[in-house]
């Protein structure tokens, strides 16, 4: 298993692998600094849509992954999401993945938000999966945390396999593929 470079990003990119693609680094945008997106050296930097699901106890409901209510979250259609302290938000990528059947994709969060406390939890895109990635941000600091949509957030590594799975994600029917928008727990 090899990690994959910037070339082979964009030659996956060019058969749909990431729509919309972005085949540079974009660090401005607007005439203004952004925290950057796009193809990096070994890896892509997803952006976060403008869709927000911001987690709320004012239901006092129990967070069940079997049950899960979805009256724990507050909708917000913003350019930023503000994270109440010690709380969360769901959001999705601004791009779409198809990933191959040889590949393995695993997801991390920008230095510029781990060094503010705000954590990117992603599991793996397992091949042969697809959809846009809903993204999970943690804050861990006790006051509010601000993400930016239409900007970076995470970065996705690609791990190419000298020979295809035998079971793909698409092959079991996972339950998250072809997901659109920003999607809840499902049991």
């Amino acid at each position: 298993m090899s990690i994959k470079s910037d070339r082979w990003i964009r030659r996956m990119a060019a058969q749909g692998m990431i729509e919309p693609f972005e085949a540079g680094q974009v660090r401005t945008a607007n005439g203004g600094k952004i925290i950057s997106y796009g193809t990096s050296s070994y890896g892509y930097d997803v952006r976060c849509a403008s869709e927000f699901k911001i987690f709320t106890n004012i239901n006092s409901t129990i967070v069940d992954p079997k049950d899960f209510d979805s009256k724990n979250f507050v909708d917000v259609i913003s350019d930023v999401c503000i994270i109440p302290p010690n709380s969360f938000a769901l959001a999705r990528t601004v791009e779409y993945f198809r990933i191959p059947r040889n590949v393995l994709t695993i997801c991390l969060g920008k230095s510029t938000y781990a060094r503010c406390g705000i954590i990117v939890n992603v599991t793996p895109l397992e091949p042969e999966w697809e959809g846009h990635v809903t993204l999970e941000f943690s804050n861990t600091t006790n006051l509010p945390a601000k993400i930016y949509a239409n900007e970076g957030v995470a970065q996705m590594l690609f791990l190419e396999s000298d020979e295809v799975c035998e079971t793909s994600y698409k092959d079991r029917g996972g339950k998250y593929q072809g997901q659109k928008g920003v999607t809840l727990p499902r049991a």
